[in-house]
């Protein structure tokens, strides 16, 4: 981006506005530490070049001792190691894919957000398929963009983790999160043969992420907010879609990232506890920023400026896709899994909890923690397909 498109983009936002969306606690400290990825994601419009250059800053922790005395992630080690599968070989890449075939839709009508839209009730039969398709490859993309961010956060955090259990466990986190980078890059280029740049809010996070140097800030960011609500977004594309590839490949990544978000829960949950109040509080609302950017993920700007940006505004179509039933079974999903997790680090208290509920996703902390439950009852979970609304 030249210093002329710089420049415009700048005087184009509302300075309040930016900070608006840095920052919604009030924290100081948060919002300055969201403010550079702010601008370089919301403004500058990172995400939209071909490659992009982030400075990282972090320690990095050798144990020359190699103690290894934390049972339970030597424990969800031997788990990592036992399930580890061939991208290649496991999955039917031989299986083909039709976007049109009504047998194995990728996305069901009835569940599209836009499903009641004017506009898109207008277009013909196969424009409408065009357009699941194209929110397929939508999601998918923003799917494999966050892949790509765990996949090296993942090795920034087994470098700066002190612990040996915790290193070589991250150690199987990375060639975990190389593997769904493969199998999502594979699917959208030989199956649905089209795909979308990072979202603005994604890139965001991915930049907030990277650069930060405190190692518990990267455990937090993506192990429990990435991770957390990645595993409640493929649990629903899962349950949703009737494409078997596409399930097949969802059913392998879950079981990862199950572990994942285990891991980010039992390397938080004492650490959380024994920091000072202040650092506490302020992880706390780091957390919450991070939700409603994550949140703000999946409004499908991209989709909406190729298909629909000339129907209607911005903001009119962000109203009604957060309003849509899949997309509050969406939210509900996601955050099922993330609220028990912040809960269970000590990073729900009190005084944050408003926030969420303003948000409406309290209503979820009671459920099971990471630690909780078994990658197998969440797949069973999403072999529970939802029926078709207007049969309810």
């Amino acid at each position: 981006m030249d210093l002329r498109s710089i420049s415009d983009h700048v005087r184009a936002i509302n300075p309040s506005e930016l900070l608006r969306q840095a920052a919604r606690t009030g924290n100081v400290k948060v919002t300055l530490s969201l403010l550079g990825p702010a601008l370089r994601g919301l403004v500058l419009r990172g995400g939209r070049e071909p490659r992009t250059r982030m400075k990282t800053t972090h320690d990095v922790s050798f144990d020359w001792t190699y103690t290894r005395d934390r049972p339970e992630l030597t424990k969800l080690y031997e788990a990592a190691k036992r399930t580890q599968w061939n991208a290649t070989t496991d999955i039917d890449w031989s299986r083909e894919v039709d976007p049109y075939d009504p047998a194995h839709e990728l996305f069901p009508e009835h569940e599209l957000p836009i499903a009641n839209f004017g506009p898109y009730l207008k277009l013909s039969h196969r424009e409408r398929q065009t357009r699941r398709w194209a929110l397929t490859s939508w999601m998918l993309s923003q799917f494999l963009h966050g892949e790509q961010a765990a996949l090296f956060a993942a090795c920034q955090v087994t470098e700066a983790i002190d612990w040996m259990d915790g290193k070589l466990y991250g150690s199987t986190q990375v060639v975990d999160e190389g593997r769904h980078v493969e199998v999502f890059h594979r699917y959208l280029e030989t199956k649905l043969c089209k795909s979308y740049r990072v979202n603005d809010n994604l890139f965001t996070l991915i930049d907030a992420l990277v650069s930060d140097s405190r190692w518990d800030i990267k455990f937090l960011g993506m192990q429990i907010m990435v991770e957390g609500l990645a595993l409640g977004a493929f649990g629903i594309l899962r349950q949703t879609t009737r494409e078997p590839l596409l399930r097949q490949l969802l059913r392998y990544v879950i079981t990862d990232e199950a572990r994942h978000v285990h891991y980010g829960v039992l390397a938080l949950k004492d650490y959380y506890r024994e920091i000072p109040e202040k650092e506490r509080r302020e992880r706390e609302d780091w957390a919450f920023e991070v939700a409603v950017l994550m949140r703000n993920r999946f409004l499908a700007h991209e989709f909406y400026d190729e298909y629909f940006g000339h129907a209607l505004s911005r903001k009119a179509w962000e109203e009604m896709v957060l309003r849509s039933p899949y997309m509050e079974r969406f939210r509900r999903m996601m955050f099922k899994r993330l609220i028990p997790n912040l809960k269970r680090i000590n990073l729900l208290s009190d005084r944050i909890r408003p926030h969420y509920a303003s948000l409406g996703l309290l209503d979820f902390e009671h459920a099971k923690a990471a630690t909780e439950i078994t990658a197998e009852q969440i797949i069973a979970e999403t072999d529970v397909q939802q029926p078709r609304l207007d049969r309810m």
